[in-house]
């Protein structure tokens, strides 16, 4: 079987249903539906078909809801005012790039002096768009007939047609010589979903690698559970959340970053942490007065040591992602806590603390434990005006809960 594409192109939208769909609703009368289902309810999907297929066709009308329920989840991505414009496949709602993130990805370009990028398994055109609007030329490349339409019609849609060419093709026979720069965003998800084996990847990452290599410069985007040993030395790595979540890792190439370098990236703010090398394991120690919880993407580059010498404090367990210091410390990087009590892992014990400090609302964060925080907050029953954060972990290997609340 091809790795690289399972798909192969056909001859024409009449041989494939999925298609000849899409092409309906590129039609006037499709435009019109998906206009009408633009705010349509999901739960009353069947009144509304019944009701629609009256005066359209029925396969018009399934393609149109089809698509209402993509963009509706696109919102989350792309923000309504594009989501709405755009088209969607399921795959292409999954696994695009939201816009935050790859505007983030082409401003890197984009400062570089960058003018032109061969954007390779380009999917629904997300990344194209961001490239695109940053005022980049992009050969949008992919294997699929479907999603290549598809991010034809967005292109258009959005008005960046003369800067986005979308070919269909296999990826592993474009020259990418002319281009600036070269962005691959392989497949992770398969028939059995997610792909955790960056060598089962669509293309697998040491292809993607070898043509980011050939390129000027490149990005290749990565899940952010990537084993770190898995990442060669050339590249420099980031990782970038998105108000306080991962959403994905890239590995950088060529002139302008840091080969063996690891970056954390937090948006909307756009702060970036940065380490040349792995640092040495930071200092253990008992809880002092503050904890501080690191973003997830500072975690996932390994730069939690990092952070642990900037504050002048030390870890709670040499296991667990968990900063404890004696002395007030502010950074984008971290959510700070005030901690007033330390216990040994007891429901009993919490459940009486709380009642004593007429604890209503109650927000539970674990690292290192195994009990639910759904389930931790039905066993207390809860009431009162109060608030508390606890936190279930380790501290010096021992199981433990920690209480207080957030810093400003």
């Amino acid at each position: 079987m091809d790795r690289v594409n399972a798909t192969t192109p056909s001859a024409s939208s009449a041989d494939d249903p999925a298609r000849a769909a899409f092409a309906a609703l590129r039609t006037p009368e499709g435009a019109q539906l998906l206009a009408e289902l633009r705010d349509h309810d999901p739960a009353d999907e069947l009144a509304t078909a019944t009701r629609l297929r009256r005066t359209h066709p029925a396969e018009l009308v399934s393609a149109a809801l089809g698509q209402a329920r993509l963009r509706q989840r696109a919102v989350a991505k792309f923000g309504a005012e594009d989501a709405y414009r755009m088209y969607f496949t399921p795959n292409g709602v999954e696994q695009a790039t939201r816009t935050s993130v790859a505007a983030h990805r082409a401003a890197r370009f984009a400062g570089l002096g960058v003018r032109s990028v061969a954007d390779l398994c380009c999917g629904i055109g997300g990344d194209a768009i961001a490239l695109a609007r940053a005022g980049i030329a992009v050969l949008a490349v992919d294997r699929d007939p479907l999603t290549a339409e598809v991010a034809r019609a967005n292109a258009e849609a959005l008005g960046l047609g003369e800067l986005i060419e979308v070919r269909c093709a296999d990826v592993t026979e474009i020259d990418t010589a002319p281009y600036d720069a070269v962005f691959v965003d392989p497949a992770r998800r398969g028939g059995r979903g997610r792909i955790f084996d960056p060598e089962a990847y669509s293309p697998p990452l040491s292809w993607a690698t070898a043509a980011a290599l050939k390129a000027p410069r490149a990005a290749l985007k990565i899940a952010p559970g990537i084993p770190h040993e898995a990442i060669g030395p050339e590249a420099e790595a980031e990782w970038i959340s998105d108000g306080g979540d991962v959403k994905e890792a890239v590995l950088w190439y060529g002139e302008g970053f840091a080969p063996g370098a690891f970056r954390a990236t937090l948006l909307p703010s756009g702060a970036t942490l940065s380490a040349p090398a792995p640092l040495p394991a930071p200092p253990v120690g008992p809880v002092g007065r503050y904890l501080y919880e690191p973003d997830g993407a500072v975690i996932r580059a390994h730069l939690v040591a990092d952070l642990v010498e900037r504050c002048g404090g030390r870890l709670v367990d040499e296991t667990i992602a968990y900063i404890t210091s004696d002395e007030p410390y502010s950074s984008p990087y971290v959510a700070g806590y005030e901690i007033t009590d330390e216990l040994p892992f007891n429901m009993k014990r919490l459940k009486a603390l709380l009642r004593e400090r007429q604890i209503g609302v109650l927000t539970v964060k674990k690292r290192g434990s195994a009990v639910e925080p759904e389930e931790l907050r039905r066993r207390m029953k809860l009431s009162g005006p109060g608030s508390a954060t606890v936190f279930l972990t380790r501290v010096a290997g021992a199981p433990t809960m920690l209480i207080g609340h957030p810093l400003g």
